[in-house]
């Protein structure tokens, strides 16, 4: 009967309040108004940051009308006639609009907000109000079964309910100015007063770090959800609140109180991306990244661009599983969009040619700030956290790393902030001075979020920061320094010129093959990819063999159940096929059978052309000892027809060269051919 709705299911301050159908009973909709009641008058125990007067007067009122509903509902004689049951049901909807609005005035991380619209919903409130009474004044209350008491009660309600006036809390309007001027002298590059910032943050009742931390983290969703609409102004202004509260964040609060929940959240969230396919985020119609993911009716999800061109075409059936379409609602996958852009961000990954205007947009927010407050609070708090990291308290040093390991996840623009504010030096010396394994590891998070900016990469090595990055993946404080100092190493590898410098730094490729063999499946994964950036240098090839990286990783192929780290360690070894050294290394580790086995597996498109590389290379390196193995195997040759079908066009170039060397290696074998050099020659350059 009520419509169920949690927080996160709708956007803020929105009612998706439903008519109760035409034929309800009258003690079905008596019951169900009642359970709402119910829960409306509960809000009175809840906290209400802003529009207090508003709350409780509207949860009086529905207070009275409870009393009212449950009355009728004991009469033995009530008798509930038509137009009584049309006042019910306009009540009822009522009803679900006051418990959307107390849901979202009482709700946790969501009190800036608030506050900065309150003249709307304060006339929400006034609107509701008058609902209520427009659907009393039509409610024959003499015919219904209740004592005079109540009937009494309920005309009062009444006209309480046209003429309450439910205005702009005098309080609620001077904590917004004071916010609005705090704004503004943000975009004049001044700093504000931290007793004014206190006065606001007590007022709203933010007296932590997580709970401003979460004010934040809902603004940013907000954003999220607000891209689509494509309405600049209120993204302006949402980007400007989380600078507000980024900077009292970092300035304001001293202590962190993230607590064991918060640590656990990040955790799971980190694991989650770890077990995501990356073939998952691909649209089924484009095969493209989905920049801007959205379902049908079918509960297919698919890029938002290729669905419509689909849909614009006469198409009415879903293009994956061929079913009709009861209507061409797309509904936009927000959760599904957010993984995708933390997986690209966390990947180096860029949607920079989105051809979707909410993803253009939310591309180029992460590249400059959503609004001129929002950038100058930034700088201020670049400036302070830098400041903090080299003359703090050890305590501050940590906070500050972590507040840099959270705002340069955020965005390339919070990137460029800190690293102009000098915030690199400071973390490389806090990551050879700490003890503390907890500070290492926030140190280190910091860099890698730096690294990802092309002049974070360049900073990092002209401040010496390469030998102080791999002295952490030897001997970091916590294993998962070790791998996130990998992961580094792998963005510093993607400028060219460092990739030299970093293979012939010592130890560099040593200790990234020794996490292969020891580390987590992170760390493994992170030096899997490190190496793969390295060996883009061909000087680097021989390095990484010399430093036996084969066995390791091709016991990866063995043990890994992830398709990622699976097809990770075949991109490092297709690489190192390339040369002959490399080739034989691969041989000499018995890892062709295992590559044949993964390409008839394999779901992976990257993985089966991956595969076809090794083995294209084997046989160009080493050719007869590996053609014959090839040749021998039947179901290998059904493998690379499939993937003369729907391969890449990579993938169906390299599975055409294996086919035409194995077909000539069977033509001479058949006829009694013996090879010598010049006829094995013959096999490998058919093609």
């Amino acid at each position: 009967m009520k419509q169920k709705c949690e927080p996160w299911d709708r956007r803020i301050l929105t009612s998706p309040a439903v008519h109760p159908c035409e034929g309800i009973s009258p003690a079905t909709l008596l019951s169900s108004a009642i359970n709402l009641a119910s829960e409306i008058c509960n809000y009175r125990f809840k906290v209400f940051a802003t529009q207090k007067r508003n709350a409780c007067g509207l949860i009086r009122m529905i207070t009275i009308l409870l009393m009212f509903f449950e009355e009728i509902h004991e009469s033995p004689r009530s008798m509930i006639s038509k137009s009584m049951i049309l006042c019910f049901s306009e009540l009822h909807l009522t009803f679900q609009k006051i418990q959307f609005l107390l849901e979202d005035c009482s709700r946790e991380g969501a009190q800036i907000y608030v506050l900065m619209k309150s003249q709307i919903v304060s006339n929400q409130f006034r609107v509701l109000a008058r609902d209520i009474a427009t659907a009393l004044d039509v409610l024959p209350v003499k015919q219904i079964s209740v004592g005079i008491e109540m009937q009494e009660l309920v005309e009062l309600i009444a006209k309480q309910a046209q003429k309450a006036k439910f205005e702009l809390d005098p309080d609620d309007e001077l904590a917004a100015k004071q916010v609005a001027t705090v704004l503004e002298q943000f975009e004049n590059r001044f700093q504000p007063d931290s007793s004014v910032l206190k006065q606001v943050l007590d007022y709203l009742e933010i007296k932590s770090w997580s709970s401003c931390d979460g004010e934040i983290r809902f603004l940013e969703d907000e954003i999220s959800f607000q891209s689509s609409d494509g309405d600049e102004r209120e993204l302006s202004t949402l980007s400007s609140l989380v600078g507000f509260m980024t900077y009292c964040r970092g300035v304001i609060f001293e202590k962190l109180d993230y607590g064991s929940n918060y640590q656990a959240e990040n955790k799971c969230s980190e694991e989650l991306m770890k077990c995501l396919n990356p073939e998952d985020f691909r649209c089924p119609i484009s095969l493209e990244l989905m920049t801007d993911p959205v379902t049908v009716s079918t509960g297919q999800t698919y890029d938002r661009f290729s669905i419509q061109k689909w849909l614009q075409s006469g198409n009415t059936i879903c293009p994956k599983t061929g079913k009709r379409l009861t209507n061409t609602e797309l509904v936009p996958n927000t959760a599904l969009r957010k993984l995708i852009y933390q997986f690209c961000w966390s990947h180096g990954i860029s949607l920079a040619k989105s051809r979707t205007t909410s993803s253009s947009h939310s591309m180029t927010r992460a590249v400059v700030a959503g609004s001129a407050s929002a950038a100058e609070a930034m700088k201020f708090i670049a400036e302070f956290l830098a400041n903090r990291l080299a003359f703090g308290s050890d305590d501050e040093k940590n906070k500050a790393a972590y507040e840099i390991r959270l705002l340069g996840k955020s965005s390339m623009f919070n990137s460029a902030c800190l690293i102009k504010a000098g915030a690199v030096s400071p973390l490389l010396s806090l990551l050879t001075s700490t003890t503390n394994p907890i500070t290492q590891e926030n140190a280190i998070a910091a860099l890698l979020k730096l690294s990802k900016h092309n002049r974070g990469k360049r900073v990092i090595v002209e401040n010496g920061g390469l030998g102080v990055v791999i002295g952490v993946i030897e001997k970091g404080l916590k294993v998962e320094c070790q791998q996130i100092a990998a992961a580094v190493i792998f963005y510093l590898a993607s400028i060219e010129e460092y990739r030299k410098l970093i293979g012939e730094t010592e130890g560099a490729i040593p200790k990234l093959v020794e996490l292969i063999r020891i580390g987590t499946p992170c760390g493994k994964k992170n030096s899997l990819v490190a190496i793969f950036g390295l060996i883009l240098c061909k000087e680097n090839h021989k390095r990484v063999l010399e430093a036996n990286a084969v066995p390791p990783i091709v016991d990866l192929l063995c043990s890994s159940d992830g398709s990622d780290l699976v097809t990770d360690s075949l991109a490092v070894l297709a690489s190192l096929s390339e040369s002959i050294e490399g080739a034989v290394a691969i041989k000499e580790s018995s890892a062709m059978h295992l590559v044949m086995g993964i390409l008839q597996t394999s779901t992976s498109r990257a993985g089966k052309e991956y595969c076809v590389s090794i083995l294209l290379s084997m046989s160009t390196h080493l050719g007869t000892e590996v053609i014959a193995v090839l040749a021998n195997e039947c179901a290998l040759t059904t493998s690379l027809y499939s993937l003369l079908n729907d391969g890449t066009s990579h993938a169906k170039q390299k599975a055409r060269s294996l086919l035409k060397i194995i077909h000539r290696f069977h033509e001479t074998y058949s006829s009694g051919f013996i090879c010598s050099d010049a006829a094995e020659d013959q096999f490998v350059h058919a093609w």
